[in-house]
């Protein structure tokens, strides 16, 4: 099918667009990995009006965490989403915009925890799995498809998963009731050449299926946005990204250059300036996302990014670190 052209009034020049193409924003999800969930509802609220405004496609508004043992506090409202705390922000979300939540496979009750769709306000549900605990997330995936959602599936860290394995696995998502999956960037490791490589085999194995490709990038070399396009030019659908790049550590593909980018006229753009400048920006101060030095070690050497949150965490405190012997470390580990 040929792509739509609109034109671009800035510059008058012609522009084809995917009307294909899927953009979720997860702010407040990823994001709540830097402050343990504890948004504030006006922030939710601005989001989810910002997401609507804008036209974008779906909003992730946290996940859906297993609730036992849990201490009293520790956790924001954002961990668990329960069906009280999401209708406080968004009614019955009477509105285009399709909410989602995250479930962690493993971590997750999701037989109790999930209730069936016509009781819910939320539209998909997104496992996040690994590639050795596949096999529950193809339960967790079922269990959701049966109980009325969309479902896709994030397979994270995917650049320490061998070849064999990473073909093994895909092969058994593409059986599954999920109606896509994603590439997931989780240490920010990836290059261009290997987010080709990548979106090429998943769609090897999800095209046949009816399923579609999505990327979910972080940015400790500065590569979430890069990559995204990446991506889309392979042939990836789904595009996750976050107002301003806020998520864990160096963050995400920043929602706003991605809408720029997609030049869809379906998606606004002023409603997202107005959200990152008046809402998003002022918690960096206290939030520490975004590239830094620390994060871009660990994405060089393909490590999760736990050291070099605690390196942030400290800054915050006031403990002034050391960045060379950040980097000694980190490479004597390698």
């Amino acid at each position: 099918m040929k792509a739509p052209k609109t034109k671009d009034t800035a510059t008058s020049r012609w522009l084809s667009y995917r009307p294909e193409i899927k953009v979720l924003d997860c702010t407040i999800r990823d994001g709540g990995l830097m402050n343990n969930h504890h948004f504030e509802d006006s922030i939710v609220k601005t989001v989810y009006d910002t997401c609507v405004a804008a036209g974008i496609d779906y909003m992730e508004l946290g996940y859906k965490a297993s609730r036992k043992g849990i201490k009293h506090g520790e956790h924001g409202c954002w961990k668990y989403c329960l069906e009280d705390d999401l209708r406080r922000i968004v009614g019955d979300n009477p509105t285009d915009l399709k909410l989602t939540v995250m479930a962690d496979a493993e971590r997750c009750d999701y037989h109790e925890d999930i209730p069936p769709k016509k009781e819910s306000v939320v539209d998909m549900i997104r496992v996040a799995t690994y590639i050795n605990q596949i096999p529950t997330a193809l339960d967790m995936v079922k269990d959701a498809h049966d109980k009325g959602y969309e479902t896709t599936v994030n397979l994270m860290a995917v650049s320490t998963v061998p070849d064999r394995e990473l073909d093994e696995g895909l092969e058994m998502l593409a059986t599954s009731e999920a109606k896509a999956i994603y590439v997931v960037d989780s240490f920010g490791a990836l290059y261009s050449e290997q987010v080709h490589f990548l979106v090429e085999k998943y769609l090897g194995y999800c095209r046949p299926k009816g399923k579609e490709v999505g990327v979910h990038m972080h940015n400790n070399m500065q590569l979430a946005y890069a990559n995204t396009i990446e991506g889309i030019v392979k042939g990836a659908n789904f595009l996750d990204a976050t107002m301003a790049g806020l998520g864990r550590g160096a963050g995400n593909c920043p929602m706003e250059l991605l809408l720029a980018f997609l030049h869809n006229p379906k998606y606004e753009l002023r409603p997202v300036l107005d959200c990152v400048q008046n809402h998003i920006e002022p918690l960096r101060a206290k939030l520490l996302w975004g590239y830094d030095l620390p994060y871009l070690l660990t994405g060089m050497l393909n490590q999760h990014p736990r050291t070099a949150i605690r390196f942030k965490e400290a800054e915050l405190k006031g403990v002034k670190g050391d960045v060379l012997e950040f980097y000694d470390t980190v490479t004597a580990e390698a």
